[in-house]
Order: C-alpha cells, then structure tokens, then sequence
C-alpha cells in the first residue's frame, strides 16, 4: 500500500512536471499578407495533383531558426537573453522555388526555398547554436533555411506530386523583412498547431 501511494505520488510530480514544458523554436514570422495568399494558390495546386499531404495552415508558416523542443517556464528566460546576443541589422528574404525534403525519391516535406537572405539567416543560427549549446539543449547538426508548407502523409500519387515541384523549381512568392526573431511556443491539438509568441528580439 505504502510503495503504491509513493508511486503515485512520484506518477504525480511527474506528469505535472511534463505539463510545465513549454514546446518551443526560434523563428521569423511570415507576415505579409500577399506572399500568405500566393503560398495558399501553391498549397492549392498541390492539392490538385491528389497526393497524401497535410497542409501547414498559412497563418502558420514561418522560417524556423531553431527548434527546441520542450523547455521549462525557467529556460524561456534564459533563451531571450541568449536571443538579445545575436547580432544582425534587418534584412531581405527572398523566397523562390519549391523543393522536397529528403528526397525526391522519398518526399516526407515540401518546402518554399529562400535565396536572398539565406546567409543572413545561417548567420544567426550559427550565433544562437554555441549559446543554446551552453544552455544545456541538445545540439542542432545543421541549418537548411526553408519554410515548410505541407507534409507527405504517405506515398500517393507521388510522382505527381514529384513532377508539381519539378515544375515549379523557380517559382518567385515574393520578399519580406526579416527585423523580428521571435521565441515560439507550439500547443499541439486534433486541430493542429497553435503558434503564440512568448519572447520577441528586434536589434
């Protein structure tokens, strides 16, 4: 009786612990609405070639810098004022071409490229990852700056899909600034992913 209260007591501590994680990345926020709307006109178009794909919802899109998977209220803190360290003044992002992630063979993502701008945001990634490193995160082995706009669900209709981003390897959406990088927090539901801004570092 007395070891099953006391494994409850620990089953208890535990989970309230797991429920004070904070799911979290570093990003720059997409928000110019016409380059939202032209990023939609594709996700449609992806559609139509009737593969098995779950779109990112527009107002969701981002560039991530960082992930960081679960973090406590406590290293949020610790996280900004590593964020207020990096230095870059704000600069242009071009996002051009469609690509898929690993491989053409194997499409597990579909992603918008960045030209201009893509060493600029390599730039800060490299200035965040020793800091977040010394902060106990585990370490991220690379950075491919792209934005994500649907995921692959299974092997449907692959090649049509294939042949679709083949297509559209220079597509132009547009540019944005880049003057904000934000600390995110991602609360996962049926619905899909809520994005709020805990911190946020313009230099």
């Amino acid at each position: 009786m007395v070891k099953t209260f006391m494994r409850e007591c620990y089953k208890g501590i535990f989970e309230s612990k797991m429920s004070e994680q904070i799911r979290s990345f570093i990003a720059f926020d997409i928000q110019n609405e016409n380059l939202i709307n032209r990023i939609a006109s594709v996700q449609k178009l992806l559609m139509q070639t009737n593969a098995d794909l779950k779109l990112v919802a527009p107002k969701n899109i981002h560039i991530t810098i960082r992930f960081l998977g679960l973090i406590s209220p406590e290293m949020v803190d610790k996280v900004y004022e590593v964020m207020k360290k990096v230095k870059f003044v704000p600069f242009n992002i071009q996002l051009q071409g469609l690509g898929v992630f690993p491989t053409v063979n194997y499409p597990r993502v579909v992603w918008a490229g960045i030209t201009l701008g893509a060493a600029q945001l390599r730039s800060i990634f490299e200035q965040l990852e020793p800091m977040l490193h010394d902060l106990g995160l585990a370490p991220e082995p690379e950075f491919n700056a792209h934005l994500t706009i649907a995921r692959v669900s299974s092997g449907a209709n692959k090649q049509r899909l294939v042949d679709f981003v083949t297509r559209h390897q220079e597509y132009e959406f547009g540019n944005i600034k880049a003057n904000c990088l934000r600390l995110k927090r991602s609360q996962l539901s049926a619905m899909g992913p809520t994005y709020t801004t805990l911190k946020e570092y313009s230099p």
